[in-house]
């Protein structure tokens, strides 16, 4: 069994020409990433500032959500939400390794 681990990652709430992505355009990205990892949890907004490589400042809103899987997953879902938001780059981290999901007997 592959070790799974917490992960968080940004998604943005605004495209780069600073359109709001519809509902729906998230459910889509939510339905894969729970075909790739069986989960999620969506936060609230949250505001993040960020330079690119040349220097230029981004402010985006963006929509912080939590993934229990495996590393092979989150690169996946990583590659998936670059191309379905059409990003410059993806943030996510690893909240815990220290994860315990407990089933009903």
């Amino acid at each position: 069994m592959t070790e799974k681990s917490l992960w968080e990652i940004f998604v943005p709430n605004y495209s780069n020409d600073k359109v709001g992505y519809s509902l729906e355009y998230h459910q889509q990205w939510d339905d894969k990433v729970r075909e790739i990892s069986g989960g999620l949890t969506i936060f609230k907004t949250a505001k993040g500032q960020w330079l690119n490589d040349g220097g230029t400042l981004f402010s985006e809103e963006m929509i912080p959500v939590r993934i229990y899987c495996d590393d092979d997953s989150i690169d996946r879902i990583i590659a998936l939400t670059m191309m379905h938001y059409q990003q410059e780059a993806v943030l996510a981290y690893e909240v815990s390794s220290r994860v315990k999901l407990v089933h009903k007997a």
